[in-house]
């Protein structure tokens, strides 16, 4: 077995320093990190190679204050955020039978792909998952069949960050089970 390959470092401390960020300044994202975050979400592994989500980018402040309204998981106030949305008709037509997990699964992987192309931009960002999906999708003009799941709140870290939610920490043993041979 071989060690970690040259990229493991920055890897390694991105993903060790990212934090879910609550407290956003004023300043806009710049259009060029808007699409740089978004982008990135190519690059995170799908079921299948199949391109089954949509993704909508927001940076209208009107927009993202109305969708805040129905978002009550939404703590921050962003200046921009992506949601990431599941195309229901591709689902059926690429034959994933209804309420299997791969789909949303994928949401994840996109989502977590985001919010470390965020955090390597400098910019602070949170997912959110909780808020009316219907009105979050009436809000972005979405098709049928097109359902947010998840959105990436993006905006520019605030000094002061409030505490976080569980500030107990077990030890992550505690998490672990190995199954050795």
């Amino acid at each position: 077995m071989t060690g970690p390959g040259p990229a493991a470092g920055p890897v390694l401390a991105a993903i060790r320093t990212r934090r879910v960020t609550r407290a956003l300044t004023d300043e806009p994202v710049r259009a060029e990190d808007l699409h740089t975050v978004l982008r990135s979400a190519r690059y995170a592994p799908h079921a299948g190679n199949r391109r089954l989500h949509r993704f909508v980018a927001v940076d209208r402040q009107h927009l993202l204050d109305a969708i805040r309204l129905f978002s009550p998981g939404m703590l921050q106030r962003p200046k921009a955020l992506i949601a990431i949305c599941v195309d229901e008709n591709r689902v059926r037509a690429y034959g994933f039978p209804p309420h299997k997990p791969g789909p949303f699964i994928d949401v994840g992987t996109a989502a977590a792909t985001m919010l470390l192309a965020a955090h390597s931009l400098g910019l602070g960002a949170g997912p959110v998952t909780s808020f009316s999906k219907a009105a979050v999708a009436t809000l972005l003009g979405l098709d049928p069949g097109v359902t947010p799941h998840l959105m990436v709140c993006l905006g520019h870290p605030a000094p002061e960050q409030p505490p976080g939610m569980n500030r107990a920490r077990d030890p992550w043993d505690d998490f672990v089970q190995w199954n050795r041979g």
